[in-house]
């Protein structure tokens, strides 16, 4: 019994032994383990982790919650929240980082190349063998040349005159709207102390290689917000412009009628100023102005949840109840409709000939994904062009109401953003809430250029364009004016 007793008190003390070698031979591994980790967690710093990206050549690397990675360094980087912190990294530093980098490398790109490919296998010497072999006819030649035309557009800056040279220097562009005979820009000015500003810019000073205009001054001056513009003819062609200004304070929104001889030195010899009038139609998302016979000498404007249609000479009004507001409206010139884009999604043709008491005065309807920021109606009035807030921009066959063609590319989150359709050229524009412009190709839907802007992405720095095919009148040349913070851009065909 002492025999037994004494070899199990042996085993355990020699399994001590080993358990006690064990446990050391183990720490030491974990010493040396934390050894060799040790610079790299000091090399990293402090909010950063270690890297753990996949071997080169592999374009993809895991997502972690909580860390960015940075495809320069290679390298996780912890992401921080935004406040109570000194140059935190968030996302969006991130993704400013990232649009930043691109903008600059397109304006690099666009400097080196002179001359730029809109589709694959076009260019010019290709378009003109094509032309004489008998390949192209009359219109797709011109629209080709168009197209390539536009691809080689080049910047210029557009020096402004105007009696104040201070105020140019200070009033920020914030919408600028071309007349039907592209030989004046109505512009708003965001003023420096507090509200906006109304101009008008001639541009029949505007030829290569000056590009000179001159901002006549205005006796007109508020303070409040314009939600929407469009000319209006009232005495003659684009002899007025429509506003919808918001209201303020005590102060309710209206719709003005303002008469463009009200500039200074801007209406001919012998012209009397028009007359300034108001009409209390407050909070109006849209406004249109008809050219159509049917409506003469009226205007329309999208409200929340109803349309007015109101006679300018003798102000009677007719109301169209709807489910929803009223964005953007266009009248039809011979057809009696009025097209209007809604909040929700709806596109729907208001038929004039109908009382409001009736039934059945929706002549068309369409519908979108997402709130409808753009209505254009095409020249033949059978295809209309709609965008909204989600980047979509279709082309409509009001005929069979089917999408014909979707153009891709538009970038638009929440913003009201226009469309310029310009069928001459067969090509349309449009600037995304990224502010870069685009150009499509009516025909196909080509996306043909992407043009960055000047300045960097912000929200209140989107560009405002116009396009014509006569820029300064009858004689002028075709071309993008582009207006962004306090600059006048031109890009004009070479």
């Amino acid at each position: 019994m002492h025999k037994s007793s004494w070899q199990s008190r042996r085993h355990r003390r020699r399994g001590h032994r080993h358990n006690a070698g064990f446990r050391q031979h183990g720490s030491n591994e974990r010493n040396d383990a934390g050894a060799q980790q040790s610079p790299q967690a000091s090399s990293d710093g402090r909010g950063e982790a270690p890297s753990t990206s996949s071997p080169a050549g592999s374009s993809s690397v895991p997502d972690l919650p909580g860390y960015y990675f940075d495809p320069e360094k290679k390298r996780y980087f912890r992401l921080l929240p935004g406040h109570n912190n000194c140059n935190p990294l968030t996302k969006e530093s991130i993704r400013q980082k990232e649009m930043e980098r691109k903008r600059l490398k397109l304006l690099e790109e666009e400097k080196r190349q002179g001359k730029k490919i809109a589709r694959l296998g076009f260019n010019t010497s290709s378009l003109l063998q094509k032309s004489k072999l008998g390949f192209l006819n009359a219109t797709s030649y011109c629209r080709l040349a168009h197209e390539l035309r536009v691809s080689c557009m080049q910047r210029k800056k557009v020096q402004i005159q105007s009696s104040d040279p201070s105020a140019l220097a200070s009033d920020q562009f914030n919408l600028i709207m071309a007349d039907t005979n592209s030989e004046r820009l109505f512009t708003v000015n965001d003023v420096k102390v507090g509200g906006s500003k109304y101009g008008i810019i001639s541009l029949h000073g505007l030829k290569t290689p000056t590009f000179r205009v001159h901002m006549h001054e205005n006796l007109y001056f508020t303070n409040r917000k314009v939600n929407a513009m469009c000319w209006a003819s009232l005495n003659h062609l684009d002899s007025h412009v429509l506003l919808c200004l918001m209201g303020i304070a005590e102060t309710p929104g209206c719709v003005t009628l303002l008469p463009t001889s009200l500039f200074v030195s801007n209406h001919a010899a012998g012209d009397r100023p028009g007359m300034l009038c108001s009409f209390r139609i407050p909070g109006a998302w849209s406004c249109a102005w008809s050219l159509n016979i049917q409506a003469n000498n009226c205007f329309s404007t999208g409200l929340s949840r109803r349309v007015l249609v109101t006679s300018v000479v003798t102000g009677h009004r007719q109301s169209f109840g709807t489910s929803s507001d009223v964005l953007t409206q266009q009248f039809a010139l011979t057809a009696p409709l009025l097209f209007n884009g809604c909040r929700s999604g709806e596109i729907f043709a208001i038929d004039l000939r109908c009382q409001n008491q009736g039934k059945g005065w929706k002549a068309t309807r369409l519908f979108h994904d997402s709130a409808v920021t753009s209505v254009q109606i095409l020249q033949e009035e059978q295809c209309l062009m709609a965008s909204d807030m989600a980047g979509t921009i279709k082309l409509w066959d009001l005929r069979t109401t089917k999408c014909i063609r979707q153009y891709e590319g538009h970038v638009n989150e929440y913003a009201h953003l226009p469309l310029h359709v310009h069928e001459e050229e067969e090509i349309m524009v449009a600037v995304g809430q990224d502010c870069y412009t685009r150009i499509w190709s009516l025909h196909d839907g080509q996306l043909l250029r992407t043009i960055p802007s000047p300045y960097p992405t912000s929200k209140a720095d989107i560009p405002s364009v116009a396009f014509s095919s006569r820029l300064g009148g009858a004689r002028g040349a075709p071309g993008l004016l582009m207006a962004v913070r306090q600059d006048l851009y031109c890009f004009s065909y070479s």
